[in-house]
């Protein structure tokens, strides 16, 4: 009786609830423009990677009812990450409420309510002429804060209309006369319809000028290929990738004298067009007590060599990194494959046999790649060996497949070949991390 009661009380609450939402006149000011600000806005921005704004009411209205489709079958926003396996700082992702209440604001007739001067200075405010990625961002700290510095590709580069994949690397001096901290790192391409992918590294030697332009291919660049990074991986940028942020106390160093190698992989292109891509570099105002470092699982890390998927066929392959020499606090991971890639999952094994989780994707998907930065940092004790285990398709039967008929396909850079890399950055351990929330 006690149960059946109690179930009554449950019924009860719920249907009030579903009552009450219908009964309140939903605005787009009061109760839209938050959830697309938090989950949107980050790419649907002037000079972001979605297709159109919804930074603003007019933008939004007009295109309401497909919103509310989206949102709805949770096409959007994307978020490839599985939750339950470990929780981010940088999720997107809507509750059951904030689709319902998308759905009756449409049904109201997608009304705009309070605050229009607010809106109109916005879009006014993002429309202007030379808005770029950084005035978008809430950094921490600020609103609106503006980059430090601003290094461009020398000079423009003129993409061939060959129809073929473009590889190039690219000299950038930075300039500084002193060792910097970077607390915070935007990569901005400069033309979108063709930029795929960069790869931003960190040269010391001051021998790596004659690189500028140079193809990925050429064999004047196996003498530059000898000479080490200072950092193989300040940043990377992939489709679906955002702005990184380090944690309070943390950064990134670039030292006085430096440079950045941008390597730029351009997708075929029918028409020649040009590309002056740049990255954006946040100093860290406060002190910097721990220098940022980045451990990358590559190709080389298989443990099940050769990396080759035979036609016809699907493959497993799987990575090993270790035992890790010190205690680290993990801040974010980038999982990377290309377009057979179904599945991908990164982990860690400590000495005691507990599992530390870094990322699993069960639909994989080659379009929404990020760097997933924890919820709160991810301690991994010295000893443990961090793994990653990704899953491939080539078959008839996976539709992104780039060829027909279906090929072997093996590693490289190219999107017709194929790739296995997980890039992490980490700090030291200090006692408390765990409880650090980015």
């Amino acid at each position: 009786m006690r149960n059946s009661t109690t179930n009554g009380l449950v019924f009860i609450g719920l249907l009030l609830s579903v009552v009450s939402l219908a009964q309140q006149a939903v605005t787009y000011q009061q109760h839209i423009a938050p959830i697309l600000q938090k989950n949107c806005v980050t790419c649907h921005r002037v000079g972001g990677i979605g297709p159109f704004v919804l930074d603003n009411y007019t933008d939004v209205a007009k295109r309401s009812e497909f919103i509310a489709k989206v949102t709805q079958i949770r096409y959007m926003p994307p978020f490839p990450a599985d939750r339950g396996f470990q929780h981010y700082a940088n999720e997107r992702g809507l509750s059951d409420d904030e689709i319902a209440l998308i759905q009756q604001w449409v049904a109201q007739g997608a009304v705009e309510g309070q605050g229009a001067k607010a809106v109109a200075r916005q879009k006014a405010s993002g429309k202007r002429k030379g808005a770029s990625e950084s005035d978008y961002r809430g950094f921490r700290g600020s609103e609106q804060r503006k980059p430090d510095l601003v290094l461009r590709m020398q000079r423009p580069f003129a993409v061939p209309n060959t129809g073929e994949e473009e590889y190039r690397y690219f000299h950038v001096p930075t300039g500084l006369k002193e060792d910097v901290m970077v607390e915070a790192i935007a990569f901005v391409a400069g033309n979108r319809k063709i930029v795929h992918h960069s790869r931003i590294m960190v040269d010391t030697s001051g021998k790596m000028a004659p690189i500028d332009g140079m193809r990925g291919d050429s064999p004047d660049l196996l003498p530059f290929q000898r000479i080490p990074m200072a950092d193989e991986f300040l940043y990377g940028w992939v489709p679906g990738n955002d702005r990184i942020q380090f944690p309070a106390g943390t950064g990134k160093r670039l030292k006085a004298n430096s440079n950045l190698i941008f390597y730029m992989h351009y997708s075929p292109s029918g028409i020649v067009q040009t590309d002056q891509s740049e990255i954006h570099l946040y100093f860290a105002k406060k002190p910097v007590e721990r220098e940022i470092r980045s451990m990358i699982l590559h190709e080389k890390y298989i443990t099940n060599p050769p990396f080759l998927i035979p036609a016809n066929q699907k493959a497993t392959f799987y990575m090993s990194y270790g035992p890790l020499e010190e205690d680290i606090s993990a801040i974010s991971v980038l999982p990377h494959a290309h377009w057979l890639g179904k599945t991908f999952k990164v982990f860690g094994i400590t000495p005691d046999g507990d599992l530390a989780s870094f990322v699993k994707i069960d639909n994989w998907d080659f379009n929404w790649q990020m760097t997933y930065q924890f919820d709160k940092l991810l301690r991994v004790p010295k000893g443990s060996v961090v793994l990653a285990e990704a899953q491939y398709d080539n078959t008839d039967q996976n539709p992104l497949n780039p060829f027909k008929p279906i090929r072997d396909v093996g590693f490289g850079w190219s999107t017709t070949s194929e790739m296995m890399e997980a890039v992490i950055y980490y700090v030291p351990y200090q006692e408390g991390d765990e409880n650090v929330k980015q």
